[in-house]
């Protein structure tokens, strides 16, 4: 939920300070000191680092930490968060973890969940395992009184809540939408706070695996009360001969009690720091409360473009000046560019025609699910690049910020998708938080404003929803075009009334009748139907979920059908086909044991199937051959195979064995094939010009696998602790020959600063699991007795396990209405209970204490762990010796001398605390599949060397080495909400 009011809770401080600083009669130890202008500037603070995480429960109140059950909730009374959401809950024994993440990945599958979400345990069956909760402990300076202080999240999937020190910020209920919360008056200054999200992924958003958690990223935003907006800049360029004009629109909001009067500086660089235009505006004025847009142009000769070719960036850096200090400073980043879509014509960009060779993406990756890294992007990105793809449609959902800013560095198109169409508040403000975050990426070329919404598409309410959204997103963006992603029907309805029609498969209508019947409307192929495959298979193995290549659709369209259509009409801009890479759920047409769609021209882990490099071939200018399938076909001696060659030199030869089998040509936009008695030995084709020999490729029968290749992605990753490369397992013989129908089962182990945070093979059937971590859980001590004493002793009987205390009464029981003055100078024995499962070497067992009383001894099943703790001493944490602990029932005792009451309405802690259970992650491994497998490794905080080592049985190891080094990055001056 978007914070709306934005300016008046800020105000309302101001004023509340006034008055305390107008009124001699009443103190506020809160009032500002005061700060130099460098105390007041913008400061962003990454909050990603050492979250504590447990999964509650979406029945069970008890298993859900006590969660909304206390006599006042955090909905009746400000402050008031209870169970997990108190900033006093003791979250010790949980798991302590970095986000972005993801549980739903580390989850088994399961035959009861969800098809859609690839039979993950989560969701309305699972809801043990449906709600994360997420704490945070932080420190806020007291120099940071008089600031304003936002929270701000790029994503959490889903229905998030979030309270900091037990106060209630709001709920977000889309797993999509970046979102913050002005937190300036709940926090504490000069001490330590508190941070609790509350995750429920019970019910799905899509129909595609979503993942869940804090899977985006985190951060604090510090401002002084003047300053630029969230979001605050929009930045629109125009060419003009040999220059380029660059408007700014600047909002800036003044959330101090008075009026403001103060100039804005402007200062643009390119990409190499050159400075290429500068101007101020003066005296510029806002009343308090007050939000204005102030707008500025500059002219920049022979201006550095941004184009796919060479996506130049420029920055702009906004500084705000009161009183001859800086208050305020502000980056984005921006391209020089311009974009068209034509109704006859096609797509242009700069004022040259593109054809749109795209894909659809959903953000899910091998190994960590929807919770990528930053560097993960990157490496999508590329692949899809290399293939000679440069557009992405993010289905269907604003995708995270990170992958625009990937684009933007790397020259990539992107269609950027809202979530859900509709005009209600909650519909407008979703779809203006998303244009206003994304507005100032070049690689933004169109904004889809939904996708197949099949109740309303062909009728008069979906012309009148999507009319009034288009007219209101315009009011944010007005120089990029509108486009809604539409099934069928497209002369009705949505297809009426679109600035760019959006065609979803070229087997639902007539696009050329279309076209003719709305001759003023651009058009482009949002989504067709690609040949669905899993890698490396050849013959369809349904009950292995196992897919050789195969055209989805009843009339047999497929990626080539599709290309030629779209390739052969200038009218439409292009085409996105569904997808780019695999991803879980929807695995039509097999359901269990399949977990992953087939849809993708690459893999779940990015490893290009066949029909990849039918698109290559024709997408790309760069010589390209391909033979499939692979010539492994042991004891097929003499069966008939169909070889498909794709390609793009004018003729290709195909030999085996050094056999000719003919020369053909290659038609454009096509693929040759040839019947091939099946021998054992090298197919191999070549690619011709005249006599000249362009390329070749061949595929051969491969002995068995004798060793495993390592090769990585990055030659070094910055030790940042967020930084990540992706490793490439092969299996290869002894030629060095990929051995694609190699499935042995690897190990691994890291050395050194990183760590592992994920694995997969891009089998869209395999049950193994995607991370090892560690298991944790607690038990509860109950069943508190209490004896007075007339002493204490070390091992005294009353604390030795088998004690009889039937006749003992329960503790610490003493209430308002008794004479609480009675008990000042008691001794006490305390006794308890906890239970713990079956017990193994890689458990590990914690007692994370609280004081019940004073100069407390604590004892486990009669032995002594810590003697005279003093009241609230911090760093109360044991891990208690297994040879103490038994399977089931354990003893707690406690003694010393009952609290001391001051007052009769005190209320000292009773919590005894909790036992934390730990069971360590086993090794990682993985099988690998059809030769192939991934590994995503991470840095840690430290620079050093990274040591990634792979094993399996009856194959020779691999060892790789990854440099990590300290590395100056750039914060993001980003601001979702």
């Amino acid at each position: 939920m978007i914070v709306q009011n934005f300016l008046r809770p800020a105000l309302t401080r101001a004023l509340v300070l006034l008055f305390a600083l107008c009124s001699p009669s009443v103190i506020y130890a809160s009032a500002p000191a005061q700060r130099t202008s460098a105390a007041l500037t913008r400061e962003i603070v990454p909050m990603d680092f050492n979250w504590r995480f447990a999964f509650g429960h979406a029945t069970d109140v008890k298993k859900d930490f006590n969660f909304a059950s206390a006599y006042f909730s955090y909905w009746a009374k400000a402050g008031y968060g209870d169970g997990a959401a108190s900033p006093v809950f003791d979250d010790r024994a949980w798991r302590v973890l970095d986000v972005p993440h993801d549980w739903c990945v580390e989850l088994p599958f399961d035959r009861r969940g969800s098809f859609s979400h690839g039979y993950k345990a989560m969701g309305r069956n699972f809801p043990e395992q449906s709600i994360g909760w997420y704490r945070k402990n932080f420190f806020i300076p007291q120099s940071d009184t008089g600031r304003t202080i936002t929270l701000e999240f790029d994503g959490v999937f889903r229905n998030s809540i979030v309270w900091v020190n037990g106060f209630y910020c709001g709920t977000e209920h889309s797993g999509y939408a970046g979102f913050g919360y002005d937190i300036t008056d709940y926090l504490k200054y000069g001490a330590e706070n508190v941070i609790a999200v509350r995750v429920d992924a019970s019910m799905e958003e899509g129909w595609f695996y979503e993942g869940a958690g804090i899977y985006r990223h985190v951060r604090l935003v510090k401002t002084s009360p003047l300053h630029v907006a969230p979001n605050g800049t929009f930045i629109t360029t125009d060419l003009a001969s040999n220059s380029a004009i660059v408007t700014v629109r600047t909002r800036v909001v003044n959330e101090s009690s008075r009026a403001s009067t103060f100039a804005i500086d402007e200062a643009i660089t390119d990409r190499t720091g050159t400075l290429r235009a500068k101007g101020s505006l003066a005296r510029c004025m806002l009343a308090p409360g007050e939000e204005k847009e102030f707008t500025t142009r500059y002219t920049i000769k022979d201006p550095a473009l941004w184009s796919l070719e060479d996506p130049q960036m420029h920055r702009l850096e906004t500084v705000i000046r009161a009183e001859s200090q800086v208050v305020d400073t502000y980056e984005s980043s921006f391209g020089i560019r311009t974009v068209r879509f034509d109704a006859n014509n096609g797509f242009f960009l700069n004022g040259r025609h593109v054809m749109i060779c795209g894909t659809n993406m959903h953000q899910d990756h091998a190994g960590v699910g929807i919770a990528l890294p930053d560097a993960l992007h990157d490496y999508r990105i590329k692949r899809l690049k290399e293939m000679g793809s440069n557009a992405i449609r993010t289905s269907h959902n604003p995708p995270t910020p990170e992958m625009l800013d990937a684009c933007d560095r790397l020259g990539m198109l992107v269609l950027d998708e809202n979530r859900l169409m509709g005009t209600n508040a909650e519909h407008r403000d979703a779809l203006e938080r998303m244009m206003k975050r994304d507005r100032n990426h070049p690689s933004v070329i169109l904004w889809s404003l939904g996708n197949e919404e099949w109740a309303i598409e062909g009728t008069i309410t979906g012309a009148r929803i999507a009319r009034t959204m288009q007219e209101f997103a315009s009011l944010f963006d007005s120089s990029r075009a509108f486009t809604t992603a539409v099934s069928g029907g497209w002369d009705n309805g949505i297809g009426q009334v679109m600035q760019v029609m959006g065609y979803n498969y070229i087997v639902q209508g007539d696009i050329d009748q279309h076209h003719k019947k709305f001759p003023w409307q651009a058009g482009i192929g949002t989504e067709e139907s690609n040949t669905c495959a899993t890698r490396g298979v050849y013959v369809t193995d349904p009950a292995m979920g196992h897919l050789a290549p195969t055209n989805r659709m009843p009339e047999n369209v497929g990626t080539e059908s599709g290309w030629n259509f779209y390739a052969a009409r200038p009218f439409l801009s292009g085409v996105f086909y569904w997808t780019g890479f695999d991803y879980r759920g929807e695995m039509h047409p097999f359901d269990w044991p399949a977990v992953s769609s087939q849809f993708g021209l690459l893999d779940l882990c990015g490893y290009p199937k066949d029909t990849y490099y039918y698109l290559k071939s024709w997408w790309t200018t760069k010589p390209v051959l391909h033979v499939i399938p692979d010539w492994n076909a042991v004891g097929q001696q003499g069966k008939i195979s169909r070889v498909t060659v794709y390609g793009n030199s004018p003729e290709i030869e195909l030999s085996l064995n050094g056999r000719s089998l003919g020369k053909k040509l290659m038609p454009k936009n096509g693929h040759l094939e040839w019947q091939v008695a099946y021998e054992p030995g090298i197919l191999t084709a070549r690619g011709l010009k005249g006599d000249a020999v362009i390329v070749t490729d061949s595929t051969g029968f491969t002995a068995q696998a004798q060793s495993l290749s390592l090769a990585t992605d990055r030659t070094s990753i910055a030790s940042d602790g967020r930084d990540a490369c992706v490793i490439e397992i092969r299996a290869v013989d002894a030629q060095g020959r990929t051995v694609p129908t190699d499935n042995h089962q690897l190990t691994f182990s890291l050395e050194g600063p990183g760590k592992i945070l994920g694995v997969g093979n891009g089998d869209p059937s395999s049950h193994e699991p995607d991370r090892f971590i560690e298991q944790y859980s607690s038990a509860q001590i109950t069943d508190l007795k209490e004896l007075s004493v007339p002493a204490l002793a070390a091992g005294q009987p009353e604390t030795q396990p088998g004690f009889d205390d039937s006749k003992w009464k329960p503790a610490l029981h003493s209430g308002r209405t008794e004479d609480w003055q009675k008990y000042v100078d008691t001794l006490l024995v305390i006794r308890g209970t906890f239970e713990l499962p079956v017990l193994n070497s890689e458990t590990e067992v914690s007692l994370y204490p609280k004081s019940i009383v004073d100069g407390q001894s604590v004892y486990i099943n009669g032995h002594l762990l810590a003697s005279d703790i003093k009241r609230n001493a911090r760093g109360q944490s044991y891990t208690l010796d297994s040879r103490w602990l038994k399977n089931g029932k354990n003893e707690y005792a406690v003694t010393g001398q009952r609290f001391r009451k001051t007052h009769q309405w005190d209320e000292p802690n009773t919590d005894p605390g909790l036992v934390g259970i730990r069971v360590r992650a086993g090794n990682w491994k993985r099988s690998l599949f059809n030769g192939l497998a991934q590994i995503i490794v991470q840095s840690t905080t430290e620079p050093g060397t990274i040591v990634l080592k792979a094993s399996g049985e009856g194959i020779t190891p691999a060892t790789l080495t990854i440099p990590t080094q300290q590395q100056l990055t750039q914060q993001s001056s980003r601001s979702t909400h």
